[in-house]
Order: structure tokens, then sequence, then C-alpha cells
């Protein structure tokens, strides 16, 4: 082969190889950021949640709006106020609150210290709900009386239940519902199931509450299924 044509080749075979090289460091870069912004907001919003419940009080921030209105659907948008919003009768309670997150309503939010996350539970497991946080699937309310499964999505960096495969029988996980009711949940049962498989939302928890975390497999051929019940 001649000379120069071979350098020719061997020149673009090395830009082929430093694009790749940039789009996949772009890519793992793109994600970390991703997760970091995800969190970030996340614990945004659960110190303003907190916030609101400890003094009894509207929040006033961007990224948040609270009010005593009943609950709506979470797949409406609610634009975030900038004030607050009391429109029902001025007495303020809040377990009778809404609050919103990236438009969507929140019922409660989740802790896990093993992994280190906590996001605000969405209302609904919509498409756009799980891509901002994660969302109630079925069955009970936050700490009420049931099973109440949890939905999120399993994302290689770490977000959401990305991590739950770190999870491991005696675990813990903390939920918190609007009425500032904190409840500590112990892990006891793990498995993989069928993507169809839903007997375990409306299984009997003998008058107690419990908790069910579901998630796609590396894979996504499969559901990585986690249940937990109240100490």
């Amino acid at each position: 082969m001649d000379e120069n044509k071979y350098k020719k080749i061997l020149t673009i075979v090395l830009i082929i190889l430093v694009i790749a090289v940039i789009l996949v460091v772009g890519f793992v870069v793109f994600d970390i950021y991703r997760k970091h912004y995800i969190d970030s907001e996340a614990e945004k919003f659960i110190g303003e949640y907190e916030n609101s419940i400890k003094n009894n009080e509207d929040v006033i921030q961007a990224g948040i709006n609270v009010s005593d209105n009943n609950m709506i659907d979470g797949a409406n948008t609610v634009i975030p106020d900038l004030t607050p919003n009391n429109t029902s009768n001025g007495n303020s309670s809040s377990s009778k609150r809404r609050y919103t997150y990236k438009g969507y309503n929140v019922i409660g939010t989740i802790e896990i210290p093993k992994t280190k996350i906590q996001y605000p539970i969405l209302e609904r497991d919509s498409k756009g709900a799980l891509e901002v946080a994660v969302a109630y699937a079925y069955g009970a309310q936050p700490n009420q009386i049931g099973n109440m499964t949890i939905a999120g999505h399993n994302y290689r960096n770490g977000a959401f239940f990305g991590k739950n495969k770190q999870l491991s029988n005696g675990d813990i996980v903390y939920i918190t519902d609007n009425s500032g009711l904190k409840v500590k949940y112990t892990i006891y049962n793990i498995y993989i199931g069928t993507p169809e498989e839903s007997d375990f939302m409306i299984r009997d928890t003998n008058g107690k509450r419990e908790i069910s975390l579901i998630t796609c497999t590396d894979d996504s051929q499969a559901r990585l299924i986690i249940w937990a019940k109240e100490d």
C-alpha cells in the first residue's frame, strides 16, 4: 500500500477514535451533571417542603407552590407561584395543602439513607412525572394502613431508583407525608418480577403500613421489587 495512502487512512481512523472518545466523555459528563441537577433540585424542594410543614406557613419561593386547594390531577401543570395562595377559608392545615414540584402534585417524600437519595413522591406515575421524581403507583396513600407502591426509573447515573439494586433486607426507607408524619420502614423482601406482575400491590398487610418500591432491571426486561414494613 502506498505510504501516503496508508497515512491518510490512519489519520481518518485516529480522527474517528478521537471523536468517539469525545462523545463518550461528553455523554458521561452530561449524565453526571444531569444527576447532580436532579438531586440538587429535589434537595432544594424538600428543604422548602419540610420548612413549610414545620413552620405551618406557605412557602413563597420559586419552584414550589403551596395552597389549601383540593388536590388536582397530577398530570396538570401548575405554574410555580411567588405569593401565598390561600383561596379556601384562611384556615391553613398542612394536611390539606397542595404541594407541587415541576408542575406535579406532591403527596410526600421518600428518603433512603443507604443510597443517599431523597425525592418528592408525585401523585401520579405518568411518563412526565417519572422523568423528574418518583411517583405513587397504586394502593394506600403515604403512611396510611395498607401497601403503597412507589415507582421510579432505574437511571444509569444513579438518580431516582437507579441504586435500588444496592439495597438489602434490613435497610431503611423513610416516608414523610404532607401532614409532617415521618415513618420508618424496614426492607424485608427483594426479588425480580415480571413487568406484568401486580399481585404484590394488593397484598394483605395485616393492618400494618407497608411500601413497595418498583423499578426496571438494568436490562429493562424485568422489575426489581422491594417490600418494606413499618417498624
